[in-house]
């Protein structure tokens, strides 16, 4: 039973799980958009959101803990100078998650992540 465990392994060790989280957020990020599966969209929400909270705070601590996840420093300059001040009444909420259907090679249901405008 897995009773108060939290997030979803997708078939990966923590490692290469914790690098695939950060290149989709640094992709969402520059993108503002990202095409992947539903259970990837879910758990890099959370994660997207406490990035544009840092973002939202403008300090140099909260730019270095960006700087510690994002992984292309252009992303954390776009987010700390674009993104945040767009959301800067807004309380949360900065993500949408689409469901598109299930990807034909697999059948995986795909979903797309976007920022909301």
């Amino acid at each position: 039973m897995r009773h108060q465990i939290s997030g979803r392994k997708l078939g990966r060790y923590s490692g290469h799980r914790t690098l695939l989280f950060r290149s989709l957020v640094t992709d969402l990020l520059r993108y503002e958009k990202v095409v992947t599966t539903e259970a990837k969209a879910k758990e890099i929400r959370g994660l997207t959101e406490k990035m544009v909270t840092l973002g939202k705070e403008g300090s140099l601590a909260s730019r270095r803990r960006a700087l510690s996840y994002i992984t292309d420093e252009k992303v954390v300059d776009k987010l700390f100078t674009e993104i945040a001040p767009r959301y800067k009444e807004r309380p949360g909420g900065y993500t949408r998650i689409y469901k598109l259907g299930r990807r034909v090679g697999d059948g995986a249901p795909t979903a797309k992540i976007e920022m909301v405008v």
